[in-house]
Order: C-alpha cells, then structure tokens, then sequence
C-alpha cells in the first residue's frame, strides 16, 4: 500500500511539473514531443531563463534604439566632449524626491593643463522626462516620431542651494547653460555614449545572427554530405576543415578582413564582414554533424527509408538531420558569441565595420589610448555590453545542451 501511495504521489509530482491537469493519464506525458521535453527541462534551468530574458531586452532595444536612446545617432555637442557620466539622483540640496534627476554640468579649463573640467552645478536640477521631445525622426526608417523614451525637461532651482550661494559666490559654480543627460558620459566627439551603445546593440547581435546563420547552411550541407557519403569526399572534406582550423583565428579574421575593399560603403562592407565571420564559422558545426550522420546512417530508419526508394539528399535532410535538430540548436547558440566577439575584435582593430556604421567594436576603438581610458575610464563601458551578452548566450546554450542530453538528470 505504500508503494503505490508513493508511485502516486510521484505521478501527480511529474503531472503538476509538466503543467498536465490532475487526474491527466500517463499516456499523454509519454507522447509528449522532444521540444515539449526539452521545454520542460529547459525552464528549470533558471539562470537560462534570465539570460533568454536579458537577450531579449537587448534585442528589444536593439530593435526601438531610435526611441529608447535619449539623442539620435548624429546628434553631438562639443562643448560637452569626454563629459563623465551624470548619475541619475533623488536626493538633492531640497531633500529627498521620488523621481530621478540629474545635475547640469559647468565647464572650465584647468589653470595648468588647460584641459577642460567639468564640475557639477549644484544649484539647479534637471528631472528625468518620460517621452521627452525631439527632432523628428522615423524609428526602422518608417514610423514617424517626435519623442524619445526619456530625457531632461525644464531646469528647477534648488532653493537651498542658491540661499547658500547667495552667502558664500565661491561656495558653487556659475549656472549651466542648458539641460543634459549622458548616464554614460560622452566620447571625443561630445556624442552621447549610452545613446551611440543602444544603437550599436541593434548592429552587432544582428551580425552575430546574420553570421550564425551563413555558418548554419554551409556547416549542414557540407557536415551532412561529408558523414553520409563518405570515402574520399569525406577525406577531403575533412582535411579542408583542418587546414582553415590551423590558422589562428584573429590573423586569418584580419586577413580577409582587409581584402574588403576600402571604397566600399558601410552597407557592403557590414554584409562583408558578416560573410567573412559565417565562411570561418561553419567548421565546428560541419564536424558535430558529421559525426551525427555517421552513428545514424546505419540506423533501421534509415536504411527502411533507402530500401522504400528515398534518395540520398532525402534521407539526408528528412530523416537523419531532423533527428538530432535540437543538438544543432544548442551548437548555433553557442557559436553567436564567437560571432559578436569577432565582429567586436576586427573593428576594435579598425579592419571591421567603420563609422557611421556603429557597433560596440566600433565604439571601443576610442579605448585604444591608453591616455584616453586612464582619463575617461567611461570608455570602456560598451565592453560591459560585449560581456553581458556573450555570458548570456553562453548561459542559454548551457540550458539548451542540459535540455537536449537525454542523459542529463536536470
């Protein structure tokens, strides 16, 4: 009697994990598909599930980087060039406010080194605006707006502040001249960092995806007919994928990098740069399907749907590929991070994608003095963007192969 109280309360434990109604027959967990199971195994990986939740917010933003972004692409003030970020605040010489602001900045040069200073002006706030006004602009290039997501509205005195500047002139700075706001400060230029990342997202995970997806075709045609054929097309093959894999990776990225054209424009050359990532890509995925192909082409279905009259690219793409789908899934996955670390290495190196194409490779080239990071560390601040993306992709393909591996025991 009590193993089968037991067996019941494992059966309702399995129905209630599986989302099945109570009293739901054994039958319908047994028919369940391999994605169902997958499914299931998938969601108890919870740190898979953040990261798939983070990837997509920075698709998301990727995609509505126009409106999310408080300034456009082009937009630029000198005045405000290598300006440190304005941390978002709620506490001000007034007290304490329950929404954000930020303080203007007052900028003057240093009495020796004559560089510019920028000191906070204390005595005025400028509080954070929800669907703040703008220029009109088309997010994709089709809708019209007039709005940004946020940004800065009028300036509002603060009382105490100016009563004790009104004692001690010295006390603060003079009053600035207009309202910003750069949560990550600005580069050279006195473009808006945290504005030019947002539109970098939308190039450099789409690359890493356009790339995964060139690499995709040719690792499966060419792993598929490789295992299934064999003999000396298998050999050739094979020794083709060990001549590209000796090449160290960076040299031979850098390569045919620089064989793209110089006159070409930012278009071309993004296209440009995602076939190079694609055609070096595929050779891991060709393996792992080779090796797929030749422990399943001997298989009873396999050989039953040879013997029915199938052709060869039938029971190539139709029955031996499909069966081990979700591996490749897993393998795609893992590969878009070496795709968006690429991408983010050539034109770090200036041979990759160029302005006023913007990528967070591309954003980081003004990381490459040593000067400049020691002065204005905010720099490096789209790296943080790199490595928070590629962790979760890593994390997300981590789940996928423990949901794919029917001998994993999550």
């Amino acid at each position: 009697m009590q193993s089968v109280s037991e067996d019941r309360n494992a059966d309702a434990a399995l129905e209630e994990e599986v989302g099945l109604p109570a009293g739901a027959e054994a039958k319908e967990v047994l028919t369940a598909s391999q994605w169902q199971l997958m499914w299931w195994k998938f969601r108890r990986h919870r740190l898979a599930i953040w990261s798939s939740l983070v990837l997509l917010l920075f698709y998301v933003i990727g995609l509505m980087c126009e409106f999310v972004a408080p300034y456009t692409l082009d937009y630029r003030d000198v005045t405000y060039a290598y300006a440190p970020p304005q941390p978002l605040r709620f506490v001000s010489e007034d007290g304490i406010h329950l929404w954000p602001f930020v303080y203007g900045f007052v900028t003057e040069r240093h009495p020796v080194t004559r560089e510019r200073v920028f000191e906070e002006d204390r005595t005025q706030r400028y509080p954070v605006r929800l669907f703040a006004p703008a220029d009109p602009y088309r997010l994709l290039g089709v809708i019209p707006l007039r709005f940004h997501l946020f940004g800065v509205g009028d300036p509002v005195p603060v009382e105490n502040a100016l009563a004790r500047k009104a004692e001690d002139p010295d006390a603060f700075p003079p009053q600035s001249d207009h309202g910003s706001i750069h949560l990550l400060g600005t580069d050279s230029m006195g473009h808006d960092l945290f504005s030019r990342i947002l539109y970098g997202t939308r190039v450099s995970l789409t690359i890493g995806l356009v790339g995964v997806a060139i690499s995709f075709v040719l690792g499966l045609i060419i792993g598929a007919i490789s295992g299934f054929f064999g003999g000396h097309i298998d050999n050739f093959i094979q020794r083709v994928i060990e001549i590209i894999i000796a090449f160290p990776t960076l040299p031979l990225w850098m390569a045919l990098a620089a064989v793209l054209p110089q006159h070409w424009s930012p278009i071309t050359v993004y296209f440009g740069i995602t076939a190079v990532l694609g055609i070096i890509g595929w050779t891991a995925l060709a393996r792992q399907v080779r090796g797929k192909i030749l422990s399943l082409r001997e298989e009873d279905f396999a050989m039953a749907a040879m013997l029915l009259g199938a052709s060869r690219a039938r029971v190539m793409f139709r029955h031996l590929l499909p069966s081990f789908m979700s591996h490749i899934i897993v393998s795609i996955t893992l590969t878009v991070p070496a795709m968006i670390l690429g991408e983010t290495a050539l034109s770090f190196l200036g041979l990759g994608l160029r302005p006023p194409v913007t990528s967070w490779g591309v954003l980081l080239q003004e990381a490459q003095n040593i000067q400049a990071v020691v002065m204005q560390p905010w720099l490096l601040t789209p790296a943080i963007a790199v490595i928070v993306a590629v962790l979760a992709f890593n994390f997300v393909g981590d789940g996928l192969r423990d949901a794919a591996d029917p001998y994993s025991s999550r």
